[in-house]
């Protein structure tokens, strides 16, 4: 049964776009001391809980394989959202979880079992 979850999650991923709107070293637009380590947009064509795309974190990798992704609450919005964590290493997997540990953020991790 969780085959088949990360299954449908790499279908998602691989039939569509990612399209990167706040490109690794811009700053968010509403808090600028926020830098983004890594490309981050969403899925073209998908829904969120936010009415936006599927949020996205793009690794180094160069692929477009999913082994994970974060369940994040943030204080500010007062919401829930997952973002994806696409074609990234293992420090850059760590480095996108302490970005979503600060400014009213937290996540949790949700691996792949290997």
């Amino acid at each position: 049964m969780e085959d088949e979850f990360w299954e449908f999650m790499e279908k998602l991923v691989s039939s569509t776009s990612i399209i990167i709107d706040r490109p690794k070293g811009s700053t968010h637009p509403h808090f600028p001391e926020l830098t983004y380590p890594l490309d981050y947009g969403y899925l073209k064509d998908t829904k969120s809980t936010d009415g936006g795309g599927i949020d996205v974190w793009l690794g180094s990798l160069g692929s477009k394989k999913i082994d994970c992704f974060l369940a994040t609450v943030d204080l500010h919005k007062m919401d829930s959202e997952i973002k994806l964590i696409v074609g990234c290493s293992q420090s850059e997997i760590l480095t996108i979880q302490n970005f979503h540990k600060s400014h009213k953020m937290h996540s949790i991790l949700i691996q792949r079992k290997k």
